[in-house]
């Protein structure tokens, strides 16, 4: 695509006068997936979180298996910008993941081009839902692996295999604390999405 990539440091706070073109983008998954780190990591600017302590209130009703360190979780979303190239700016607006909050989803969607869909080897099945809602809205995505710290590695067909993807759809691997491999799974998202524009014209 040849992007010149913004400089890591966020002292970017208005949209450069060179962009010409923005779109807004989802960033998707279930439950503690790493999409508020994700967001965070690419931001140019500083993200807004809403972020909130998990209280008793949450138990039996959010899933909480496979996550004992987990003491925050988003409760309305998190928004961040990023420069793509010194045309196009990203709005990513990260979902929360609990199933409750998918009413929410109808609002963010809005407008959306696209999603990017993190997911967790560790609770490959979770995403199932998530993927489920994307589709019924007519919502194109792509879904990155975020490889968590002593998760185990699969080649990432056997990961489309789990989640029974289509050929087309892009399948990266990320570290939601690393910019650069969070700015590949960006990127190859964007392409997919443009092309799916073109092959429409």
């Amino acid at each position: 695509m040849g992007s010149v990539l913004s400089r890591p440091e966020r002292v970017v706070d208005y949209v450069p006068e060179t962009v010409t073109r923005s779109v807004k983008l989802l960033v998707a998954g279930n439950f503690g997936v790493g999409k508020t780190t994700f967001v965070s990591s690419v931001s140019e600017i500083k993200p807004l979180r809403t972020e909130e302590t998990i209280t008793e209130a949450s138990i039996g009703v959010d899933d909480m298996a496979g996550l004992p360190e987990k003491t925050q979780t988003t409760v309305a979303m998190d928004f961040g910008r990023i420069t793509l190239n010194p045309q196009l700016a990203l709005y990513l607006f990260g979902t929360p993941g609990q199933q409750r909050f998918v009413p929410l989803w109808e609002e963010l969607a809005r407008g959306a081009l696209g999603a990017l869909v993190l997911v967790d080897t560790r609770r490959i099945e979770k995403a199932d839902e998530v993927l489920s809602v994307l589709e019924e809205r007519g919502v194109p995505y792509s879904v990155a692996v975020n490889e968590f710290d002593g998760a185990k590695r699969y080649p990432l067909e056997e990961v489309r295999d789990a989640l029974d993807l289509t050929a087309d759809t892009p399948l990266t691997s990320l570290d939601a604390r690393n910019r650069g491999t969070c700015l590949h799974s960006l990127i190859t998202l964007v392409e997919f999405l443009f092309h799916r524009l073109e092959s429409r014209l």
